[in-house]
């Protein structure tokens, strides 16, 4: 393999890992083991500075534009083309909750792209994304801007699980 694909790999273990730990430590919290849900949270951010180091090596992170048209467009191969998919395939095998969880996952990532082309719109101008606020749904990964709803249109979470983005 090539330097390029090892470094690909190497990201895709890394952002893995990431994710993984930065859970592992919510689930040592909750079962009582501080010490080790800090020891996770290190190991979390460890692997995220690997990951952003190799983001870079990969040539992977441009203008903020560009950024900007990539995110769109992984975005709309995500709600259009690999959620339906993975989200028939769930049906098919009756795995309710992994259908349940695509099928959010796949609602969100429309959002995704729709916020990202109106970020586009404003960077094409010179200008930040008006926002007063950005509120993210915990349960399906829906962004709000302006304000949180009542509840989520997507998974129907109540207004006060919502957090707001800092």
């Amino acid at each position: 393999m090539t330097t390029d694909e090892n470094a690909q790999n190497a990201y895709a273990g890394e952002s893995q890992a990431n994710r993984k730990y930065s859970v592992f430590a919510e689930k040592a919290d909750a079962d009582g083991y501080p010490n080790v849900a800090k020891l996770y949270r290190a190991a979390s951010q460890a692997e995220a500075v690997h990951a952003k180091r190799l983001l870079f090596i990969l040539g992977q992170v441009g203008s903020t534009e560009e950024n900007l048209k990539k995110s769109v467009e992984g975005e709309n191969y995500e709600f259009t083309t690999m959620y339906p998919e993975f989200v028939q395939q769930a049906k098919e095998e009756r795995k309710n909750e992994a259908a349940i969880v695509f099928t959010h996952a796949m609602k969100a990532e429309e959002v995704h792209a729709n916020l990202y082309l109106q970020a586009l719109e404003s960077v094409r101008t010179g200008k930040d994304l008006e926002a007063e606020g950005i509120y993210l749904c915990p349960v399906c990964g829906n962004i709000e801007i302006g304000s949180a709803p009542e509840k989520c249109p997507i998974c129907g979470v109540p207004q006060r699980m919502f957090r707001a983005i800092e």
